[in-house]
């Protein structure tokens, strides 16, 4: 399965998310995000992989957003959260692609895998 569409968010100098845009055989669209951390001993990457669904994307980008906020203003008020802030520029970062014909939804609506994802793709990045 290929992405339509993908964000590259750089975090640190070991870990990095992926915000891809998938699409379904009968062109429906779902979200995987994919954390990718560099193992320690330089001996590949540690993936976890979420699928989001369109049906569930306002409440995800709710409860995410009433999360950030209550550390940001209850348990860590004085805290410099814009210092972390390297902006990259949009070629850096987003890669447009093509829609595939073929692409297929995972089975489960609730499927979180870990490290499952297809190395080649991943390792692209």
């Amino acid at each position: 399965m290929d992405s339509i569409y993908s964000k590259r968010l750089r975090a640190g100098k070991r870990r990095t998310y992926f915000f891809d845009v998938r699409a379904t055989k009968g062109n429906d669209y779902y979200l995987t995000i994919t954390e990718s951390r560099k193992r320690f001993d330089d001996n590949g990457y540690d993936r976890h992989k979420i699928f989001l669904y369109k049906e569930d994307f306002n409440k995800f980008v709710k409860a995410l957003g009433e999360v950030v906020d209550y550390v940001k203003t209850e348990l860590m008020p004085n805290f410099d959260f814009d210092a972390f802030d390297h902006v990259e520029t949009e070629e850096e970062s987003s890669t447009p692609v093509p829609p595939q014909e073929n692409a297929e939804l995972p089975k489960s609506n609730t499927e979180i895998s870990s490290g499952q994802i297809n190395s080649e793709g991943v390792d692209k990045w």
